[in-house]
């Protein structure tokens, strides 16, 4: 099943987790210390950071069909990180708002065309389509041990040789990646899909070049104008949504009431992200603010660190959920992907019922303790396994095979729209700069909005548990109206 194929495309993996992960870490402490930025002003900088390369991931998607293939996309999408951190260490040096803008619109951009690539050409490295399945949760996990590391040792990194060094060891570990792509050209096109193994011409050359700078240039305009630029994410998303909604009208009955469960899925997901999505936003600034100790008493952690707690309880969490899933199957106990997305809103509804009585009961000295944070990020981490890794599998086996692919990438659209919309509510939060922070500031600001954001997930579980009846109804009329398309075909 391993081969050096795919061992060497599972380095390039972990190049971009530590990489893309380490660099998310310490952006918020770059622009509110060394860029100057506010609070409101930084989460939204991040949150946009988080998001934007999911949605950009349609574009991604195209220019690997359509233009170069995903080797070809792969290997610049690799270049693009590591000249976009290269970016950020000019920034960083020389105290450049744009140079840092461009360099993380760079970045976005490339995450967008990476995303896409990735998993098809990983896919075509195994001989079957059992072995790749087998295979592609430990790449995910693979992944997960780079964001691990990479969120934190980097906030350690900033500490010893500043921020432009610590961007330029994430620009090295992605000219690494492409190094190694650029190695493994002749292998990789020799299992690629056909565009991989043709020339480009120079008109899809120039397509890609005109479509990358165009991208590039809005989502650096983005960056730059976040109050216009959370506005574009949404009217993308719109218009990504709307084009579906355009298919689905179009479609006969059968398909049109499978894709409707599509949206549904689509809007319970985009709920469950603005949730995620507070870990780079609102829940960094509480723990830069508050957070303080060594975890255990010996285990050394940063404030903004406390990410990496994350991806620690996601390599746990994702052989739990298999497990406990499969050990109910076997005993006939099947449930709705809905119904575990309403699971995994009431593991989010425990995760920050823990932030808000926090930060509720906060002392005078205004420290929680890393322990805290821990038990918060494996609630919330669990129910980040169960969204990520089933609800792209209902869509792909719900979804009309002829827009199988487009229909897959709502979830990115998803993912994107949640990261800006849950930035903007972040924003509630912000404080001044240089205003001192107090037990009553922590416990009416932040327990404030951590108590809404609890009392709103579990909500969601209610939501999330009917929309698991609607669903099941309009497949089962699905079926019903497959059967009277087939029958008078049969006799």
């Amino acid at each position: 099943m391993w081969n050096r194929l795919n061992k060497s495309m599972m380095v390039c993996q972990m190049m971009f987790g530590l990489s893309f992960y380490g660099v998310m870490v310490i952006l918020t402490r770059f622009f509110l210390e060394d860029l100057g930025y506010s609070e409101a002003d930084t989460m939204m900088v991040v949150g946009a950071f988080s998001s934007i390369g999911p949605l950009f991931a349609i574009a991604g998607g195209f220019i690997a069909d359509k233009f170069l293939g995903a080797y070809r996309s792969l290997t610049l999408a690799y270049g693009g990180f590591a000249a976009g951190y290269t970016l950020l260490v000019l920034g960083a040096s020389t105290t450049n708002i744009s140079l840092s803008l461009v360099g993380i619109a760079l970045a976005s951009y490339s995450r967008g065309l990476m995303s896409p690539s990735y998993p098809s050409l990983f896919k075509r490295t195994f001989t079957t389509e059992e072995e790749f399945e087998n295979g592609y949760p430990v790449n995910y996990s693979v992944n997960n041990i780079g964001a691990l590391f990479g969120q934190y040792l980097f906030p350690m990194f900033v500490l010893a040789i500043g921020f432009n060094g610590s961007f330029m060891l994430s620009a090295s570990m992605a000219f690494i990646a492409f190094v190694i792509l650029v190695i493994s050209r002749k292998p990789l096109l020799s299992v690629g899909a056909d565009i991989d193994q043709q020339p480009v011409s120079p008109k899809n050359m120039a397509a890609f070049i005109g479509i990358s700078l165009s991208m590039i240039g809005l989502v650096f305009f983005m960056f730059s104008n976040m109050d216009i630029g959370k506005n574009i994410v949404y009217v993308i998303g719109a218009a990504a949504i709307g084009y579906f909604i355009s298919l689905m009208i179009k479609a006969n009955k059968s398909d049109a009431l499978k894709m409707g469960t599509i949206l549904i899925m689509t809007v319970l997901t985009t709920a469950f992200f603005v949730y995620y999505g507070q870990m780079m936003t609102s829940m960094t600034m509480v723990t830069i603010n508050t957070m303080r100790g060594d975890l255990f008493g010996f285990i050394p952690i940063a404030p903004e660190a406390s990410m990496a707690m994350n991806p620690l309880w996601c390599i746990v969490g994702g052989p739990l959920i298999a497990m406990t899933f499969s050990s109910l199957e076997k005993r006939k106990i099947n449930f709705s992907t809905a119904t575990k997305v309403g699971f995994a809103f009431i593991l989010t509804a425990i995760a920050f019922g823990i932030l808000t009585a926090a930060v509720m009961s906060v002392g005078p000295d205004v420290v929680i303790r890393p322990e805290v944070f821990l038990a918060i990020h494996f609630f919330q981490a669990l129910a980040e396994v169960i969204v990520g890794s089933m609800v792209v599998a209902f869509i792909l086996s719900v979804a009309p095979k002829h827009i199988e692919n487009f229909s897959v990438s709502l979830f990115s659209v998803a993912i994107a729209l949640s990261g800006i919309v849950g930035a903007v509510f972040s924003t509630s939060i912000a404080l001044e700069k240089g205003q001192e922070i107090t037990q009553e500031i922590v416990q009416n600001v932040y327990g404030g909005y951590f108590s809404t954001l609890t009392i709103l997930a579990v909500v969601m579980v209610v939501v999330a548990l009917m929309a698991s009846r609607i669903i099941r109804i309009m497949l089962k009329s699905s079926e019903a109206a497959q059967d009277v398309v087939t029958a008078p075909a049969e006799s």
